[in-house]
């Protein structure tokens, strides 16, 4: 892999550290007489993005999980609905088909799997990128002639 990094989930990484470390590659760069294209990625709502059949093809193709911890999965996100109660009355269920349960220990690793195929997409366009939760820095450096295929 070229240089993709994540810090959110991992004990010891903050916020400071994924700005630092961007910082300090954009310095090393500008040290080797490069500039530095960036582009920031910032999904809102982020965990609630997560389509289910996705995520589980995912686990499958992706990670090679298979049989009863596949099953697991499945049942873990398919059961999932909520109701109104709203002056003694009920409205009906609506079964969720997206997201993930915030506050669960699975929902941070959740988003990891299921936004993994971009650091593949990364890798083979050759671009830095780290991660910080929902937020996603691309970035790479060009000499000043070659901004223009860089941008691009």
């Amino acid at each position: 892999m070229k240089n993709i990094t994540q810090s959110a989930y991992r004990q010891g990484h903050s916020t400071e550290m994924a700005v630092t470390k961007i910082y300090n590659d954009m310095l090393l760069a500008a040290d080797s007489g490069q500039l530095t294209a960036v582009c920031l990625l910032d999904l809102t709502a982020a965990f609630g993005t997560v389509d289910h059949d996705l995520l589980l093809l995912r686990l499958e193709w992706q990670f090679g999980l298979r049989g009863v911890a596949l099953q697991w999965f499945r049942s873990y996100l398919s059961c999932s609905s909520f109701r109104v109660l709203y002056s003694n009355q009920t409205s009906f269920a609506v079964y969720i088909v997206c997201s993930v349960p915030q506050g669960s220990v699975l929902c941070p690793r959740f988003f990891i799997f299921y936004t993994a195929d971009l650091a593949d997409e990364v890798e083979q366009h050759q671009v830095n990128m780290h991660a910080y939760a929902n937020d996603t820095q691309l970035y790479l450096h060009c000499r000043l002639d070659d901004t223009t295929a860089a941008v691009t």
